[in-house]
């Protein structure tokens, strides 16, 4: 670590919000706790290190981060939106609704905090009925804390309980048929570890890092006890029940809606979804996106003239979101489903979106050979200098991915004239980036130092501080290249 170079709040923060994006919060998470170290306290930095703590289930390290943002500024709205999402996952569902409406307040424009109500308001319902019999009490100065921090004590009793009465508990069954419609595929899980328990010999065995197999199990079946009493919590059996009926209620309404209302539902709809991924909320996005393709593809092309067309889009609604949660395989299917539905329907449109969008998942899983075939095949179909620029350097990426080095800076080039056509600047600095990049692989360090620099002054033009860094760092290492191999040349001579 001592040999590594210095590094800034800024690209820590760049890296980690990359790396988070990207599915991987283990590692972003290294990267807030060093940016945080540069920067103790900052509320930008503990937010987003609070969402990797609860994509990754550590709830209790998410509202930490959320509550300690909020002592730095008590009208800091994300803070408050992460510490009502954190409160939510954990199933306080009362206290999620005081800092959702806490948020409203303070920040009415932002629609995440009435939708965040809404969610809160239809848990409480399927828990305990109208909310309007639930009052919560409002005193100055008082201080809402989750449920789990109110109940320490009780855990703190419960720990000091016998170890086989505390096993005996975790491990009570509830009503199998219930609890398999809660768990859905995990109930499977949860009966395997179940079974593992009575393997005595196996239970009293230790991993090599010294943890007892016990204990690993028990903490799998208590994590699984969670989640289903957080799905039973959040939407019970008998409310599923009537969410079915509701919903076949609604179909018979939306029967007897004219087409114009029928396309505003759907307009608004489409803006919901959209507005969802925008703001990281991928799962709600794809439920929504799901939700309203499968009552478009109930109604006739009378009642949705352009019904075809707003399938593929929700296809790639759906892929996208599939995408943002890392389930790459469902979204590489979303996504083909969509161009499929946009050759049949000859939209070209949608056929340079699907091959744009299948280029990306290819090369987020690491097949480049197919990325760069999808990316070729889209080219004729750009529009503008600026869509090539971005295309171009995608392709060239890949190859440079798979050591064609020649080719990528060949790509590089392509980009950086169509940058050049547009004006961008910013395609500009990542066209010369790339090819710079090719000709250290080709060993070209004179080309290559040129063309760092060349971008060097891009980045001041952005401007961006963490380019500037990165490229400041390759130019050093280029440099000490360019000198090792003049030195080999004069000793030569």
């Amino acid at each position: 670590e001592e040999d590594l170079p210095l590094v800034s709040f800024g690209s820590l923060m760049t890296e980690g919000t990359a790396l988070s994006r990207r599915g991987q919060y283990d590692k972003a998470l290294g990267c807030f706790n060093d940016a945080l170290k540069l920067r103790a306290g900052d509320k930008h930095c503990l937010i987003t290190r609070s969402r990797c703590f609860l994509k990754l289930g550590d709830t209790e390290n998410s509202l930490k981060d959320a509550e300690a943002s909020l002592q730095i500024d008590q009208t800091f709205s994300e803070g408050l939106y992460q510490k009502a999402e954190t409160l939510y996952t954990m199933g306080d569902f009362e206290f999620a609704l005081v800092f959702y409406h806490r948020g409203r307040r303070l920040r009415p424009d932002l629609h995440k905090f009435q939708l965040g109500i809404n969610k809160a308001e239809e848990a409480i319902v399927n828990c305990i009925g109208n909310p309007s019999s639930v009052k919560l009490e409002t005193k100055e100065g008082l201080c809402f804390v989750s449920r789990q921090a109110e109940s320490k004590k009780t855990k703190q009793k419960q720990q000091n309980k016998p170890k086989d009465q505390k096993d005996q508990k975790q491990t009570k069954k509830q009503s199998p048929k219930i609890e398999q419609q809660l768990l859905g595929q995990l109930y499977a899980d949860k009966a395997y570890l179940e079974k593992l328990l009575k393997d005595e010999d196996l239970m009293q065995s230790s991993t090599r890092h010294g943890i007892k197999v016990r204990d690993l199990v028990l903490g799998g079946i208590s994590y699984l006890n969670r989640r289903r009493d957080f799905w039973q919590q959040q939407k019970p059996i008998y409310a599923r029940l009537y969410e079915r009926k509701a919903l076949r209620q609604g179909r018979a309404r939306d029967k007897k809606l004219k087409p114009a209302d029928i396309g505003r539902s759907i307009a608004k709809n489409m803006e919901d979804i959209e507005l969802l991924l925008a703001r990281g909320s991928a799962e709600e996005s794809c439920r929504k996106a799901e939700r309203l393709l499968k009552k478009i593809q109930m109604w006739s092309e009378n009642e949705v003239p352009n019904k075809n067309e707003l399938i593929g889009d929700l296809h790639s609604c759906i892929g996208n979101a599939q995408l943002a949660m890392g389930q790459m395989e469902a979204a590489l299917h979303s996504h083909k489903m969509d161009l499929d539905s946009a050759r049949q329907n000859a939209l070209t449109d949608a056929v340079s979106r699907a091959l744009d969008n299948i280029g990306h998942v290819y090369a987020r899983i690491g097949k480049f050979q197919q990325a760069i075939d999808t990316w070729e095949e889209k080219i004729p179909l750009a529009q503008s200098s600026l869509e090539k620029a971005w295309l171009f350097h995608e392709i060239g990426r890949c190859y440079l991915e798979l050591d064609k080095a020649e080719v990528a800076q060949d790509y590089g080039q392509k980009s950086l004239r169509s940058a050049d056509e547009e004006g961008d600047v910013e395609w500009q600095l990542h066209a010369t980036v790339l090819v710079a990049q090719a000709q250290v692989k080709l060993k070209d360090y004179r080309s290559a130092i040129l063309n760092f620099e060349r971008a060097l002054e891009k980045a001041k033009l952005v401007p961006s501080e963490a380019a500037q860094n990165g490229i400041i760092a390759a130019l050093d290492n280029v440099s000490k290249s360019f000198i090792a191999e003049l030195n080999e040349s004069h000793e030569e001579e």
